[in-house]
């Protein structure tokens, strides 16, 4: 089959008729044509249309290996450095069509997929049947185009340390039963972006409780498996004016709790089960979170780049550049979207072959810019509202433009300095909606903790950082 295009992705979608759950209702009909859902949808419609334009094919696909099919270039395991610019650069002309802020776009859980089935070899070391499944569940979504979500987190119901959740009321998603056509799983986990809109879920062990052994699974199904719920928080989609609400409207990416209902998840769907061992090997050598971070760490370099071309058009639109302490603020985005390339392209000169033959980029240039980005967005946003000021908040909307009694004022006392006031109110509109509205605070929370607790991830990066060298250095100049 190969790649699909934008139609064949909405159609595949509302055509699985997934169990979502959103503002206490459950989603019927097409799914596509839902108010919370239909602006993302058809953004990610958007993506898969390029990847069959000719112009962009040489990028955005490969070919797959023994077929003339071509494949979501997200999919193709990278052999060289080359591969891996080229996903890179792949990855920035899909990023480029959203700012950035579609963090869950098709390539980032297809990054995954492909990294787990590069360690099939892992996986099945003590159960071969494990690593067959991986490989297999790989060539079908690369030969099918397929869309993911994934969830990797326990709920938040009782973080202490010494607490045990009892077999009478299960929260953290467990194995409650196994048979002959695989494990049934029943509880909840978090936080699927997205979720009920791909056509697959990916799960892989949450952490933590790992004492009990039925915590400890990995599996990907289908997003209409029999039991399998997602209930989605409240939309941040204000309204259907894309004049009002530039972003959320297309860009919005629900959040849920999935559900496992007693769902039974087929052998041939399981990559690993009951393992400690090889969940642990996971983390340290499968390298699927080095993918994942490549991706996100691309992403918000496009989103830092238009971050500065936004901050630059309000300035000029009140012209404001002559002051001093404007150019400092501006200066920080700029050293910040440097910093944030260097870091990206370190990992990528400094590639190697990891255990299964894929090259990876160099983790601690990503495992630094992962670190430093949730210190950096509160910053760019904070810059936004210091520049902006009150006119983020003085902001007509496009039925004030519409009327005859209010239009003349607006053109008379909202102009910009070089602009007439609608370009200017388009433009604080776009930063409105980027730092202050519900979808502009979610992109702000959502990069504080993309890739999990900021303090835990210092903890990971200072204890595997080889610091030998440079005490050796400081001993040297002692001696």
């Amino acid at each position: 089959m190969g790649i699909i295009s934008g139609k064949q992705f909405i159609n595949r979608i509302d055509d699985l008729h997934n169990e979502v759950w959103i503002h206490g209702k459950k989603v019927d009909g097409k799914i596509s044509n839902h108010t919370a859902f239909k602006g993302m949808l058809h953004s990610k419609a958007k993506l898969f249309d390029m990847q069959t334009d000719p112009r962009h094919q040489p990028l955005l696909t490969f070919a797959l290996p023994g077929t003339s099919e071509k494949a979501n270039f997200s999919f193709k395991q990278p052999a060289t450095k080359a591969d891996l610019t080229d996903r890179r650069l792949a990855t920035q002309l899909w990023a480029k069509t959203n700012a950035g802020l579609l963090g869950r776009s098709p390539d980032y859980i297809n990054s995954a997929i492909m990294s787990l089935a590069a360690a099939a070899p892992l996986l099945g070391k003590n159960n071969k049947k494990f690593g067959k499944n991986i490989r297999q569940i790989y060539e079908r979504a690369a030969a099918e185009d397929l869309t993911f979500t994934h969830t990797f987190i326990n709920p938040q119901t009782n973080r202490s340390i010494s607490f045990f959740e009892s077999d009478d009321m299960i929260i953290a998603a467990k194995v409650v039963d196994e048979n002959s056509d695989g494990i049934v799983v029943k509880g909840a986990r978090l936080l699927a972006t997205q979720g009920g809109l791909t056509d697959e879920l990916l799960v892989l062990p949450a952490g933590g409780n790992f004492i009990d052994e039925s915590y400890i699974y990995g599996f990907i199904i289908p997003s209409n498996t029999p039991g399998l719920k997602f209930m989605c928080r409240e939309s941040f989609v204000s309204g259907d004016s894309e004049f009002d609400y530039p972003f959320s409207t297309k860009y919005e990416e629900i959040d849920s709790v999935v559900v496992f209902d007693d769902v039974l998840v087929p052998w041939e769907r399981v990559f690993l089960y009951k393992d400690l061992n090889i969940a642990f090997e996971m983390t340290q050598e499968v390298d699927m979170f080095t993918l994942l971070s490549f991706q996100s760490v691309t992403r918000q370099v496009v989103k830092t780049e238009f971050i500065l071309g936004l901050t630059q058009l309000i300035i000029d639109a009140i012209n404001i550049s002559e002051f001093q302490h404007v150019k400092d603020k501006a200066s920080e985005i700029i050293v910040g979207l440097e910093i944030m390339k260097s870091l990206l392209l370190t990992s990528e000169n400094q590639c190697q072959h990891n255990t299964f033959g894929m090259m990876t980029p160099e983790k601690n240039a990503l495992n630094a810019a992962i670190i430093y980005y949730p210190k950096l967005y509160p910053r760019l946003v904070e810059v936004i509202h210091l520049l902006g000021a009150s006119g983020l908040i003085t902001l007509p909307t496009e039925k004030d433009f519409l009327s005859d009694n209010t239009r003349p004022y607006i053109d008379q006392y909202l102009q910009g300095a070089g602009s007439d006031s609608l370009e200017r109110v388009k433009i604080f509109r776009l930063a409105w909606d980027l730092t202050m509205s519900s979808f502009g605070s979610r992109q702000t929370l959502y990069e504080r903790f993309f890739f999990g607790d900021p303090v835990k991830l210092a903890m990971s990066l200072y204890n595997g950082y080889d610091k030998t060298p440079y005490v050796e250095m400081v001993k040297e100049l002692l001696d």
